[in-house]
């Protein structure tokens, strides 16, 4: 695989260029209106999720085979960058299904899986959340104790309970990580889709967080819900933690979707800034010349392309059809979110009493992108890895990388 470096790590084509332009549009035109309003009622507006699907910005990641594009992580950055930029709630929408289950579905599962799931989500006609974090088993998966048991020749049993389900009170399916019989801690884990409206299947609650309002979680519980082959997305085996880690490897999917969109807010943080700064007049003189507050903007600017660069790297080195390498990855995922904090913090304290009001998008974002900081892998999760990984002579494809252990 080629070595994604220079300024090849952003660079764009024609079509990525056009891409851009056109999710730049819709999210200015359709989306950013609609934040606000989505923010107050808990629910991404119909509106947005009609314009994304006749935009055909739902369609990105998924085969041509089942009415999508084709395109992979590069394409999937680009619209998640853009519409994060007007609106958060309305990206995850489109990072569920570039992102999410639909990418796996298509990578992993059976043809009847991918013949009833993928052409409905590139219509925008349905929605699948993901089931992986449980009450007692966050970071530590392999502590779940969602299991299915046998019930007969080709199917099985589900008792499962998780929360932090994006969206899974309007879902119509749900990707659940669960143990099949007879598997102990990371082994025999694997996964299933689950229709929503199957018996057993029920909503227990819904998370009232700091931001992302309109894109909530749910908590849902599986009561002995009947599961066949057609339902296997990747069976776990009872003796091989095989089948955990390629599902561990698919987050790497999100984890780039996660970055992305925490760099559109933070650019939108800026932009904000920038422009408050060139309005606001005081003394006779607009903020913009104030050496004090150029210096925010140059250290945001910093931090914000920092992480772009990180990004660019690490969905470039997916290539066609692979998968973000993990390195780069956490990398990524770990600068974006910091990025995002500080640029949208500062750019409130730029507006002062302004930012910290509703009637400005600036404290939207602000809360928006700490949820962000939990998503897909916490902060620290990515520092632990990053962290393991060098201290045992890992490396980046970097040409200036060199592993201190060899170096003698």
């Amino acid at each position: 695989m080629a070595e994604a470096t220079g300024i090849d790590l952003l660079a764009e084509n024609e079509d990525q260029t056009a891409l851009r332009q056109l999710a730049r549009d819709v999210a200015m035109r359709e989306v950013a209106p609609r934040a606000s309003q989505g923010d107050e009622t808990g629910e991404v507006p119909p509106e947005v999720r009609k314009a994304l699907a006749s935009a055909d910005l739902l369609r990105i990641t998924i085969g041509e085979q089942w009415g999508g594009m084709g395109y992979g992580d590069v394409e999937a950055a680009i619209v998640l960058e853009e519409i994060a930029r007007a609106d958060i709630s309305s990206a995850i929408c489109c990072q569920l299904t570039f992102n999410g289950p639909p990418r796996g579905i298509e990578h992993l599962g059976p043809e009847a899986m991918k013949e009833r799931w993928l052409p409905a989500v590139a219509d925008g006609d349905a929605l699948i959340s993901i089931g992986i974090t449980e009450p007692d088993a966050g970071s530590a998966v392999q502590n779940m104790r969602a299991a299915l048991t046998e019930d007969g020749p080709g199917r099985w049993r589900l008792n499962a309970y998780k929360n932090y389900s994006t969206l899974g009170h309007v879902a119509q399916g749900v990707l659940v990580w669960c143990r099949w019989p007879g598997g102990e801690g990371a082994k025999g884990i694997g996964a299933v889709i689950v229709p929503t409206d199957r018996e057993g299947v029920s909503i227990t609650g819904r998370h009232k967080g700091m931001g992302i309002h309109a894109a909530t979680e749910a908590e849902l519980a599986f009561d002995g819900v009947e599961i066949t082959e057609d339902d296997i997305l990747l069976a776990g085996d009872p003796s091989s933690t095989s089948a955990f880690k390629v599902l561990l490897s698919h987050l790497n999917h999100e984890r780039c979707g996660n970055a992305a969109m925490c760099v559109g807010a933070a650019q939108g943080a800026l932009e904000h800034a920038v422009r408050y700064m060139s309005e606001r007049v005081i003394g006779g003189r607009p903020l913009s010349e104030l050496q004090g507050l150029q210096w925010k903007l140059a250290d945001m600017a910093v931090q914000l392309e920092g992480a772009r660069m990180l990004l660019g790297r690490a969905v470039r080195l997916a290539g066609d059809g692979g998968t973000p390498p993990p390195l780069e990855t956490a990398l990524a995922k770990t600068a974006a979110n910091l990025a995002a904090k500080f640029v949208c913090d500062e750019a409130m304290q730029i507006h002062g009493g302004y930012g910290y009001s509703r009637e400005y998008p600036l404290e939207r974002a602000y809360r928006d992108i700490r949820g962000l900081c939990f998503g897909a892998g916490t902060v620290e999760a990515q520092r632990n890895f990053i962290g393991l990984r060098v201290s045992a002579g890992g490396r980046t494809g970097s040409p200036g990388w060199c592993n201190p252990l060899d170096a003698r």
